[in-house]
């Protein structure tokens, strides 16, 4: 079965361009031109990963992101004409997994397609896989490695793909010191070229989402100029 991706993208000749080109990578793309649109093709049938672009009509991209990540950790790749630093993190910080600038090789977004897509299925067979406790309890947090699942005190918190990882990863290594570069390699599956942007904006919605006091963090603790190790109760 083809991988399925949601081409969420208004300009039509680009939405042809990108859409041809992955159809011949051998993917089935979907294609989407507003963000209500994308929304009632979200909830028809599942895909594998969603390729997004920020300004859409209708709905705009941050409102679709934030109701996709509501219940759900597909992969989202922004695709976006804006090349500042604010708008990848805020891109990110609302849940998106990566993001490519416009205008992009179609050689380098199919690889990014690729990597985020392998992500996703490699860190998925690893945890079905892994040996260690399927449930993890850290502190009030509780982990469930089987269902991608997290709650403090009972209640649900609602996490992205990375999110996840970030906490799962320092969670089964819980005196671990990991630095940004083992991070980074461990979670995106890629090499670490020193672009911090990307660790620093998922470490703070993560904390943003489970710690009571995110200035004054317990569960993620930070050693300045070196990296994150999970907090000792």
């Amino acid at each position: 079965m083809k991988t399925q991706i949601l081409l969420v993208e208004d300009d039509r000749s680009i939405s042809e361009m990108v859409a041809n080109h992955l159809s011949k990578e051998g993917f089935e793309i979907v294609c989407a031109y507003d963000g209500e649109q994308a929304i009632r093709l979200f909830g028809r049938q599942p895909f594998d990963l969603i390729l997004l672009d920020l300004m859409l009509p209708k709905l705009d991209g941050m409102e679709f992101l934030k109701l996709t990540r509501a219940d759900n950790v597909i992969p989202i790749l922004i695709m976006s004409a804006k090349d500042g630093d604010v708008d990848k993190a805020l891109g990110l910080g609302f849940g998106a997994d990566d993001y490519i600038v416009k205008p992009f090789s179609l050689i380098e977004l199919t690889a990014r397609v690729k990597a985020a897509i392998r992500r996703a299925t490699q860190y998925s067979a690893a945890a079905r896989e892994q040996v260690a406790p399927r449930v993890l309890q850290v502190h009030e947090l509780t982990i469930d490695a089987d269902n991608f699942a997290v709650s403090k005190n009972g209640r649900d918190i609602k996490l992205t793909a990375k999110e996840f990882q970030i906490l799962f990863l320092l969670a089964t290594h819980p005196k671990k010191l990991f630095t940004k570069e083992q991070i980074y390699r461990s979670v995106w599956n890629e090499e670490y070229y020193g672009d911090e942007n990307s660790i620093n904006v998922h470490m703070s919605r993560l904390r943003d989402k489970i710690e009571d006091r995110p200035s004054e963090p317990k569960y993620i603790k930070t050693l300045w100029g070196i990296g994150y190790k999970l907090g000792e109760f």
